[in-house]
């Protein structure tokens, strides 16, 4: 079952390839979306894809890279509409 998934992460999140570890992460899953850094120092991620991939995705942004640390993190499921044709960074 293919699902949607939109995920805020908070805390030491910008400047520590937290955008590009999940890009790679997601695509190595077959994992469609996107990860953008928001103006408030957050980052804001989009999953679509098989359940447990997102599962998965979700999962690996509760702690992120090495060198990440956060604080806060917030998951809104959302219904699967179908429209990501990759992973990008934003």
């Amino acid at each position: 079952m293919e699902v949607r998934a939109r995920v805020y992460i908070n805390g030491k999140v910008q400047g520590v390839f937290f955008r590009d570890t999940t890009a790679r992460e997601a695509s190595l899953r077959q994992v469609r979306g996107w990860v953008r850094n928001l103006r408030d120092g957050r980052v804001e991620a989009l999953f679509e894809g098989e359940k447990e991939d997102v599962e998965d995705m979700i999962k690996f942004c509760q702690h992120g890279p090495r060198l990440a640390k956060v604080n806060n993190f917030d998951v809104k499921w959302e219904p699967y509409t179908g429209n990501e044709k990759r992973f990008e960074m934003r």
